[in-house]
């Protein structure tokens, strides 16, 4: 049991709920909620679960990756303190990537493709990515739009008229991820000002798709919030940019995607889905009381 647990933290649960959440806010998107057809519950599950993996997947690599680098800055992990060897947390991270990919092949190959991009993307971060200034956050973004579309893809021919949607959150996550640049050492106000601007651009974005579909109404419910909570922490490391402060936001960024998922289903007509995504922000938060988010 205390071997699971250790296995858990690494993969960030209450993150996991997050990616779960864009998943559903692209199912609601793809209209198949709406379709006066029967429900695919279980093409919802595979791909509920497929996104689980890969985002555990690519977390447990984000540690073994950094395994040398968290020896000085984060000996706490799991596998700095030895309570995980690296080969173990390599072989655990390989096999949620592939359940992901295998999962979301089993809705369609387009979802299998999709899912196989986002473990690509993940990796390259991991890697590579993360140590670039600009493409770093660009990649992380581009994990999260795919996931998205991901989603979507539940009804793959959707994917045609809806695939520019997976900008937002590609900008979004951008904006996280330039923020937590200075988030063990403190940052600069620069990287803050730039992440406030993208999430303004986000949040305009999403209000301008409810309303041309009027809904704008319904979505201000989940959008209000989601302001308040992406941007009380973030003014807050603006006015005083030391770790403690930028790892806070960086925390409610990731967390409030649950809002913004919601607001993502209710623009198109899935005001049910919306509060079900909506439930999920509870979840999320009680699990980051148990384990780490970043």
């Amino acid at each position: 049991m205390e071997k699971l647990i250790v296995y858990l933290r690494m993969m960030r649960p209450a993150n996991i709920v997050t990616s779960v959440a864009d998943i559903l806010a692209g199912i609601a998107i793809s209209g198949v909620l709406s379709s006066g057809f029967s429900v695919p519950w279980l093409s919802m599950l595979f791909l509920a679960v497929s996104t689980a993996c890969l985002y555990g997947g690519g977390i447990v690599f984000n540690d073994v990756f950094d395994a040398e680098l968290d020896k000085i800055e984060r000996p706490e992990r799991a596998i700095p303190s030895g309570l995980i060897s690296l080969q173990n947390a390599a072989i655990f991270g390989g096999l949620l990537l592939f359940a992901g990919i295998a999962l979301a092949a089993l809705n369609s190959l387009t979802s299998g493709i999709l899912a196989l991009l986002v473990a690509i993307f993940a990796l390259l971060y991991n890697k590579f990515g993360k140590h670039h200034s600009f493409f770093g956050p660009l990649n992380m973004g581009l994990c999260r739009g795919f996931n998205l579309l991901l989603g979507i893809s539940i009804v793959p021919e959707m994917l045609y008229s809806h695939y520019y949607l997976a900008i937002i959150p590609v900008v979004y996550i951008f904006s996280i991820t330039l923020t937590s640049r200075g988030e063990v050492h403190g940052g600069n106000t620069k990287n803050l000002y730039i992440a406030a601007g993208l999430y303004a651009i986000v949040i305009f974005a999403i209000a301008y798709f409810a309303f041309i579909n009027d809904r704008l109404l319904w979505s201000l419910l989940f959008l209000v919030p989601f302001t308040f909570m992406i941007f009380r922490p973030l003014l807050k490391a603006i006015n005083q940019p030391i770790g403690k402060n930028i790892g806070a936001a960086v925390k409610a960024g990731v967390i409030s995607l649950i809002l913004m998922d919601a607001a993502w289903a209710v623009t198109f007509d899935a005001l049910m889905m919306a509060f079900v995504i909506a439930a999920l922000l509870p979840l999320s938060l009680w699990l980051s009381k148990l384990f780490a988010v970043t």
